[in-house]
């Protein structure tokens, strides 16, 4: 397992921000693990979550010229990843949108440097791909191009409704939607790998195993 990967599962995992046990998913299953990037909610793990998105940037080999942060986790991991970019040598502008549009002051809904140039969208996962799809076209709108999405974990789990199944996860229909590639820090695969790895987890990997096998995707 690539080891930035498996540094961040484990650092996931000893902030509590990944968690096993019986959670419901936002699409009402029951998931034997959950991941909450809202709990990186002190300066030293949200400087060390900055790292890794940077990193991960940078090790993708994507040309990117700013960075975007959708309402309202994102607003904070992309000031975050700028201030960790930096501090490898790439200084990079980043923006965020606003829910509401203000009506004096600067006035609009984009808070920051102006959109241009290629664009990367910061998030911690994808779910309904909603705040992409904002993103995207407010990039758009703006005359700039999206470059890529980076987020946090990729859950590999394939989305659907009614009970049908759909044949792609969540992150691969935003990636085939908008033909922009999709990168994460880790993955399921990774979290798979750490679970095999550590006995002190090692109870969960049946369960993860089978949850994968019955949707995630390859």
């Amino acid at each position: 397992m690539n080891n930035l990967r498996q540094q961040f599962i484990a650092f996931s995992v000893e902030s509590e921000v990944l968690r096993f046990g019986q959670f419901t998913t936002k699409a009402g299953r029951q998931s034997p693990y959950f991941f909450n990037a809202g709990l990186f909610h002190d300066g030293a793990t949200l400087g060390r979550l900055a790292q890794f998105y940077a990193q991960t940037l940078l090790d993708s080999g994507i040309e990117f010229d700013m960075l975007f942060g959708p309402a309202y986790k994102g607003i904070t991991l992309a000031s975050a990843t700028a201030v960790a970019l930096a501090a490898k040598g790439r200084d990079t502008a980043f923006a965020y949108n606003r829910k509401e549009a203000k009506d004096h002051g600067e006035g609009g809904t984009i808070v920051g440097a102006g959109l241009k140039g290629k664009v990367v969208i910061i998030d911690d996962v994808i779910s309904a791909g909603t705040s992409v799809r904002e993103s995207v076209a407010m990039i758009r709108a703006a005359g700039a191009e999206p470059a890529a999405v980076l987020i946090a974990l990729d859950r590999m789990e394939r989305g659907g409704k009614d009970g049908v199944l759909s044949p792609l996860s969540a992150v691969q229909e935003v990636s085939q939607a908008y033909g922009i590639p999709v990168v994460s820090i880790a993955n399921l695969e990774d979290l798979f790998g750490y679970l095999s790895a550590d006995p002190a987890l090692g109870q969960y990997k049946d369960a993860v195993a089978a949850y994968r096998q019955q949707y995630g995707v390859a």
